[in-house]
């Protein structure tokens, strides 16, 4: 009972805000925020800011006067525009045990893409989804628009 109570009051700092117990490699920072930018990690939002820490299967949301910069591990540009929102569905670089993998899954919004190593070292290991279609990043940089429904 002990373990558990200490468990819970370790996770609760005394600043009041909430922290998650995240045993998942960070895969990306936030570089850049304008207006209203917010992270989803498990359930919770979180506001975007400068600095920020990004993990697997965070989502990313802006609002009507958003925009959010984020600079993956691998040197992966990926900047979104207003009322975007985006899903980081698998990230993982280890060059030297070969493993490669960058997929987000874009659910409305737009973005500018530049590819970082994980697309120069295994092109095959990039994958850009849409609610309509899925993209394999073989070239630099694209821009896409998803309509919302």
């Amino acid at each position: 009972m002990f373990l558990a109570l200490a468990s819970i009051c370790f996770l609760l700092p005394l600043n009041g805000e909430a922290t998650f117990a995240n045993t998942t490699p960070i895969v990306a920072t936030v570089q850049k925020v304008n207006g209203m930018a917010t992270v989803i990690r498990q359930g919770q939002a979180i506001s975007a800011k400068i600095g920020l820490e990004l993990y697997q299967n965070d989502t990313l949301l802006t609002g009507r006067d958003g925009s959010i910069g984020v600079v993956f591990n691998d040197e992966t540009l990926l900047s979104l525009g207003p009322e975007s929102l985006l899903v980081i569905d698998e990230f993982v670089f280890a060059p030297r045990e070969g493993k490669f993998s960058i997929a987000v899954r874009m659910v409305k919004g737009t973005v500018a893409y530049l590819s970082g190593l994980i697309t120069k070292l295994a092109p095959e290991s990039t994958h850009f989804r849409t609610p309509t279609s899925s993209i394999g990043i073989r070239g630099t940089k694209f821009v896409a628009k998803v309509e919302g429904e």
